[in-house]
């Protein structure tokens, strides 16, 4: 049996492979691309194994060596540092590493997310890009407003909701002196033709709510539209793969940090490690939670009195992962207690 660690890039990997004594068998760097590495395994196909760090570019070259036939692990790459405590780091040294770990059956694993699963990542992120740069674009318009004449600001503070139907209206009628009218239409045009794209992304998250059972379950919970019910569910993926709500929390990064030392003990913010767009999700899905639901709104507001409103935000963002914990693994909908 061989061992093959593969040090992962854009642009090429550096692969080093072991024998089952640890030495090195062949290394080298090695463009991305499928008949340079088909060239690279030649007489090695059979009885290899084969371990990669996870990262952004992972997936294909993990699709690749398994259209080969190979059984390819995929490493997870904080959990490798601290196996591993290389203080010198350079990519030969990496892949030989990951076939060291794979030799003697060490490799902390990632999730492995099936190809659907990840075409619905790559479309609500997609979504989320266009809807960081309409925000990134208000903020510029309010800036280039907050900047002219009393009268202009006068006019814009008047409208409640300044990116409104009757909002732009009024935006696209406002006169400004020398090249800050052509720069306010010029932000203006681009405004629409990102909220053309969002509504376009839109239609693809709704085909992607439609096609998932877990994600119509999700939206039946208070505070969960169809875009955060499908991203959610999205990001979960399996719920299978989470034993307990407290590994979800886990996952999510909604558990505080927690120092002790001798009798104290002392609970910071939040974790710096877990699934950020969850985490997200869970927390923008706390207000018009506690705003549809009696009970979770008395939950917040106890822990609110209590400990404060952050704290307290949390908290009900991981009693709202809990009940979609059960709602998944029950395979039912959400039934809020009747009074």
């Amino acid at each position: 049996m061989n061992y093959m660690g593969i040090d992962h890039h854009k642009q090429y990997s550096h692969i080093t492979v072991l024998d089952e004594k640890g030495n090195i068998v062949k290394a080298g760097r090695v463009l991305n691309r499928r008949q340079d590495v088909e060239e690279f395994l030649e007489g090695f196909i059979e009885d290899l194994r084969v371990v990669i760090e996870a990262g952004r570019a992972t997936y294909t070259m993990v699709d690749l060596l398994e259209e080969l036939g190979l059984d390819v692990r995929m490493a997870h790459p904080q959990q490798v540092k601290a196996i591993a405590q290389a203080k010198i780091k350079t990519d030969k040294r990496d892949s030989k590493i990951l076939a060291h770990l794979l030799r003697t059956d060490l490799i902390p694993e990632v999730y492995r997310r099936e190809p659907a699963n990840r075409a619905s990542q790559r479309v609500l992120r997609h979504r989320m890009s266009y809807v960081r740069m309409q925000t990134q674009l208000k903020n510029r318009i309010r800036a280039l407003l907050a900047q002219q004449r009393e009268e202009v600001r006068e006019m814009v503070e008047r409208q409640s909701l300044l990116f409104s139907r009757r909002g732009m209206t009024v935006l696209k009628e406002l006169e400004l002196p020398g090249k800050d009218e052509e720069m306010l239409k010029s932000l203006i045009k681009t405004f629409d033709h990102i909220q053309r794209r969002i509504r376009q992304s839109d239609s693809l998250v709704e085909e992607i709510y439609d096609n998932c059972e877990e994600a119509r379950l999700i939206r039946t919970i208070p505070g969960f539209g169809e875009f955060f019910s499908v991203l959610v569910a999205t990001e979960i993926a399996n719920i299978e793969r989470f034993s307990s709500p407290a590994k979800l929390h886990s996952y999510a990064g909604v558990i505080p940090s927690t120092h002790s030392s001798g009798e104290k003990h002392y609970h910071g913010g939040l974790i710096r490690q877990g699934d950020k767009w969850l985490r997200w999700a869970l927390v923008e899905a706390v207000w018009p939670a506690i705003r549809s639901d009696f009970d979770l709104r008395v939950y917040y507001q106890r822990i609110a009195k209590r400990k404060g409103a952050n704290p307290a935000k949390v908290a009900t963002s991981r009693r709202l992962l809990t009940i979609i914990f059960r709602v998944l693994k029950e395979k039912r909908s959400y039934v809020p207690y009747k009074r």
